[in-house]
């Protein structure tokens, strides 16, 4: 789990990232209207609606622009169509990495993620070249700063998680099967507010990076997640706080 943690954690300190807000804003746009198109636009009845509805609400996205994402998902209102689209490929050091992308244009996504792989010391692969080292969970990480481990320990002891990490310096980590994330992210916020929520690809091995190949994967990482095609980004790699602190 450490390298999904770290990045997460070199994410929430980059200031940069504050400065996104419609970029986050656009990609909400897209999941909530590829949601709606395939499973319906009652979130009551579709879970991933549900899922990036709330993730909206939590961005304070206003609820006029939620409803006609919605609207145009289910083709009350027109708009534009996105598909999704997964990419595999691999990184610095043979690292595995799947992006998940919500374009109009396929061709134009396809074209640009392979740019952003070659630029960066990796190339992007055939379709299911890496994804069967990835695993669907949900997954919580919580500041460690925020509440207690005996404490924590206790309040999810009720609650259907999967597993509890606490060997990461700076946040816990809590899985859940994919089906009882939302149970779960409910049962949490009712006691510590989370730093990050989400339904996730957790890989099954990591690959340990120093120096050159682990600056390098780090730019690839950031790339990946500033083309506005990119909806979620995962990677089985694992980086020391050394060369974390170097590259930041």
């Amino acid at each position: 789990m450490s390298g999904h943690s770290k990045w997460h954690s070199i994410k929430h300190q980059k200031a940069k990232e504050d400065k996104k807000k419609g970029q986050v804003f656009s990609r909400l746009v897209r999941e909530i209207t590829v949601s709606a198109r395939q499973g319906g636009g009652d979130p009551a009845m579709n879970a991933r609606l549900r899922l990036a509805v709330e993730k909206a609400s939590e961005a304070n996205m206003p609820k006029d622009n939620i409803e006609k994402a919605i609207k145009r998902g289910t083709g009350e209102l027109p708009g534009v169509s996105y598909v999704e689209v997964t990419y595999e490929g691999y990184g610095p050091g043979g690292v595995a990495i799947m992006v998940n992308a919500a374009t109009d244009n396929k061709n134009r996504t396809a074209s640009q993620m392979r740019r952003i792989f070659s630029d960066h010391g990796g190339n992007l692969g055939e379709t299911g070249c890496v994804s069967w080292m990835f695993q669907k969970k949900g997954y919580i990480s919580v500041g460690k700063e925020k509440i207690p481990e005996e404490e924590l320990l206790e309040k999810v002891i009720d609650l259907d998680i999967e597993d509890l990490k606490t060997d990461e310096k700076n946040y816990y980590e809590i899985l859940s099967e994919p089906e009882k994330f939302s149970q779960v992210s409910r049962g949490i916020s009712e006691f510590v507010e989370a730093d990050t929520a989400e339904i996730t690809m957790i890989p099954s091995t990591f690959i340990k990076l120093s120096g050159r190949e682990a600056k390098d994967m780090l730019r690839l990482m950031e790339s990946l997640e500033e083309n506005d095609d990119v909806q979620q980004v995962f990677a089985n790699f694992d980086i020391s706080s050394e060369d974390m602190e170097e590259v930041q």
